[in-house]
């Protein structure tokens, strides 16, 4: 099947293959020509398969049909939870559009509120955005969701889990009754499908792989280790693989933090992105990564999802999620487009009763291995406890700090400003 089998405009094929795409993604090939036909759509699509295209394609067809209103309203919205996502799904939109007369934007906070501001008052048919700055900005009476004919969640799952859904509720009340829904969600869980029952119209459910599937390309690999010995062992794999680009998950940004630094340490350029990091910081450190001058991108989940790195061909889980679901959004990271990836896990005797949720989901058994020099001899009973020491030291730390006298840190020094 090609594109223009899909029934897409001249414009927009040209851009497609400016982009050097030749066949429609399966995901592309059933949500394009339903998005065309003005049906609200609920889609399942694993990360990297091509989703954006799928619903970006379509509403550049269908904005494009009708005239340009005089002051451009917002006639298609698409919500994201992350900055990054926003920010991949405007670039999308741009490149798409390029021969058409459809303008599109991003806004998202962490950044300046007044350039977002002048752009939109100078009208815009396309509006990506996270939840927060789009309410933010429409309590202050900058912009109108009135005239939405297309609404779009993107990535609904993690917004949900990210504490979204008394704002797309708020959203929800903002736009037309009468308008096209479109939902996109890597699973479909209890809460998504209670989400897409509140504001879908007889919807035509979309599936491009099965449920919670792991991209067939990637190679997944348990390494099993002891806790102490993780460092190490992610140092030896990089440098004796030779690999030039890697995107590795911890749990916490505390944990990011201090795996960057020990692996620059080591000569191994790195950068952590989580979500303490300015948008500034974030858009360097990720702009770092694709040119090559970053080796090693240590990322929180929330962080990292809607990243598009394309070709990437190893992540590595430093400490596994304990939610299963969140270990298919991590891998799918590499293995896109078509492309190999591999996917190694470091695992330790505590973190054993995520690998059982992981296979239960998946389905299958995980290929796990033993590197030698890196044997695992501990006991779960001396790292949980260890564990919860370091959790009781930690909070005897807060403590003090918070009974120390304001205006002075707990060495009797006088706190400088924040700079």
């Amino acid at each position: 099947m090609s594109f223009k089998s899909l029934g897409l405009s001249d414009a927009l094929l040209k851009a497609i293959s400016k982009k050097g795409y030749t066949t429609p993604s399966p995901i592309q090939e059933k949500a394009i020509p339903k998005v065309l036909e003005r049906k609200d759509v609920l889609a399942s699509a694993q990360t990297g398969t091509g989703k954006t295209a799928g619903f970006a394609l379509p509403i550049l067809q269908i904005l494009s049909e009708t005239p340009t209103l005089r002051h451009r309203p917002i006639r298609s919205l698409i919500l994201t939870p992350t900055r990054e996502l926003a920010a991949q799904v405007l670039q999308d939109f741009k490149d798409y559009s390029e021969f058409t007369d459809l303008r599109s934007m991003v806004i998202f906070g962490g950044v300046g509120a007044a350039p977002q501001i002048k752009q939109l008052r100078q009208g815009v048919d396309v509006l990506v955005a996270t939840p927060g700055r789009l309410l933010d900005l429409q309590s202050q009476g900058v912009l109108s969701l009135a005239k939405v004919e297309i609404l779009v969640l993107d990535e609904a799952d993690r917004m949900l889990d990210m504490g979204f859904l008394r704002d797309i509720k708020k959203v929800l009340a903002l736009v037309p009754s009468k308008r096209q829904n479109l939902l996109f969600s890597a699973t479909f869980s209890k809460e998504i499908k209670q989400l897409a029952n509140g504001f879908l119209h007889n919807p035509v459910l979309v599936e491009a792989a099965p449920q919670n599937t792991t991209a067939e390309k990637v190679n997944q690999l348990v390494y099993k280790t002891n806790k102490a010995m993780k460092t190490e062992l992610v140092t030896k794999l990089i440098s004796e693989g030779d690999w030039q680009q890697v995107l590795i998950f911890t749990r916490t940004k505390h944990g990011a933090n201090r795996l960057s630094e020990k692996l620059g340490k080591t000569g191994i350029t790195s950068a952590a992105i989580h979500g303490n990091k300015s948008q500034g910081a974030r858009t360097k450190a990720l702009a770092g990564f694709k040119s090559g001058k970053v080796r090693v991108l240590v990322a929180t989940d929330i962080a990292a999802r809607g990243l598009d790195i394309p070709l990437l061909p190893h992540v590595i889980n430093y400490e596994l999620p304990n939610i299963p679901e969140d270990y298919v959004h991590r891998i799918g990271r590499t293995g896109r487009a078509g492309a190999s990836g591999e996917a190694i896990s470091i695992v330790s005797i505590d973190e054993n009763e995520y690998v059982r949720g992981i296979e239960k989901l998946l389905g299958e058994k995980l290929d796990t291995q033993v590197i030698e020099g890196f044997e695992p001899t501990e006991k779960l009973a001396d790292v949980l406890d260890k564990k919860a020491q370091n959790k009781a030291q930690n909070q005897r730390g807060r403590q003090k700090r918070n009974d120390a006298p304001k205006g002075k840190s707990d060495t009797g020094f006088k706190r400088r400003g924040r700079r």
